[in-house]
């Protein structure tokens, strides 16, 4: 018989990379595993790679999200009957709670460092920002020790929450090679830039938006594709009346699909501030782009420099200086040949350590240890 593995979110995408492609596809594998994932994106249910997709319907908003649709995704979770529960959202723990009660097995996936976030979070009013990360933190140490198992998407984050459960396991975002090959280029001819992630001045639009306006002055066909999710109060802010037709926003759209528009580009870029937990939490867009044999630009912070720079496979460059970005990506642009190598080597440091063969292997240990308890 199987064993019945639910993955839960009300926050995600039903086919977010790190959930839908990498954790429930890599279980989805296994012939031993029956795999579902439930969401709230009003898309409607269906079987996708062997997974299960069930659909509790889009919330009207945060409040809306938190109150009813959380509630909603225990219902059909319950429903599901499952061996093992695995959800990804903080406000998914009294959720997770709930279903423990039920007698199964439950895993909090932790993708960020939720009470640091807080503190960065621009929708809530900064004088409210450290009393509400101060109450999440003792909620946390409150109930996390209650689940079966914390699974951790950075290594920096383990001496935050090691206290807080007996059993961690650090799972790293690395990329998947496999579906990655075909966008690996060898006519990437054109003065193009490739983004792909949140869009937001914590992530470096602002900077690299300046970049941009520096370049055209050098290089007029300049073109950069920035592919996810972004507010339009942050675009119609900006001043992008010289760039207009330098640049295009698609929104949010999956990964394979984003990545189309990387063939022609000659460099990634991912730039973070020097906020919460950005020094500390590897950036995912990185590998990805030394996966598709992208030179990468990235922030000067250690952990880049310790992977960037060790591999020769980019430059690392201060986040809050447009010059130094514009003057990375230009180099970049204007050495072919350099360009083509860092691309080699970080297709090589990908496939010697940094992807997903490596990471799923303690996924699957994680889930034989729980189902042997």
């Amino acid at each position: 018989m199987k064993t019945k593995i639910t993955h839960l979110t009300s926050v995600h995408p039903r086919f977010d990379t790190r959930i839908f492609l990498k954790e429930c596809g890599s279980l989805a594998n296994e012939s031993c595993y029956k795999v579902n994932l439930v969401v709230a994106d009003g898309l409607g249910d269906d079987i996708k790679n062997n997974i299960n997709i069930y659909d509790v319907g889009k919330s009207k908003g945060r409040i809306d999200r938190i109150l009813y649709t959380t509630k909603k995704i225990y219902e059909k979770t319950k429903e599901l009957d499952s061996d093992i529960y695995h959800f990804h959202d903080p406000e998914l723990i009294p959720v997770g709670l709930k279903l423990k009660k039920l007698g199964a097995k439950v895993v909090f996936d932790i993708h960020e460092n939720i009470a640091l976030q807080i503190l960065d979070k621009e929708y809530i009013p900064k004088f409210l920002r450290k009393i509400i990360s101060n109450i999440y933190r003792k909620y946390e140490i409150r109930t996390l020790k209650k689940f079966d198992a914390l699974i951790l998407a950075e290594y920096s984050y383990v001496d935050y929450y090691n206290d807080l459960n007996n059993n961690i396991e650090v799972v790293l975002n690395m990329p998947d090679i496999e579906p990655l090959e075909k966008f690996v280029s060898n006519d990437r001819d054109k003065n193009e830039i490739f983004y792909i992630g949140g869009i937001s001045n914590n992530r470096g639009f602002d900077v690299t938006t300046e970049a941009l306006k520096i370049l055209k002055v050098k290089i007029p066909d300049i073109y950069m594709h920035n592919i996810g999710p972004y507010s339009k109060e942050l675009i119609d802010s900006a001043d992008l009346k010289s760039i207009e037709k330098n640049v295009k926003f698609y929104g949010r759209i999956s990964l394979l699909d984003g990545l189309e528009y990387s063939k022609n580009a000659k460099v990634g870029i991912s730039i973070l501030k020097p906020i919460g937990n950005y020094t500390s939490s590897y950036s995912t867009k990185v590998f990805e782009y030394m996966a598709l044999e992208l030179p990468v630009i990235t922030s000067n912070f250690k952990l880049y420099k310790d992977i960037v720079e060790k591999h020769r496979c980019g430059i690392c460059v201060n986040p809050l200086k447009p010059q130094e970005i514009a003057d990375a990506i230009e180099y970049i642009m204007t050495n072919p040949k350099e360009a083509k190598l860092m691309g080699m080597n970080g297709m090589e440091a990908i496939k010697k350590k940094f992807n997903w063969k490596v990471e799923e292997k303690k996924l699957y240990k994680l889930y034989k240890d729980l189902i042997s308890e």
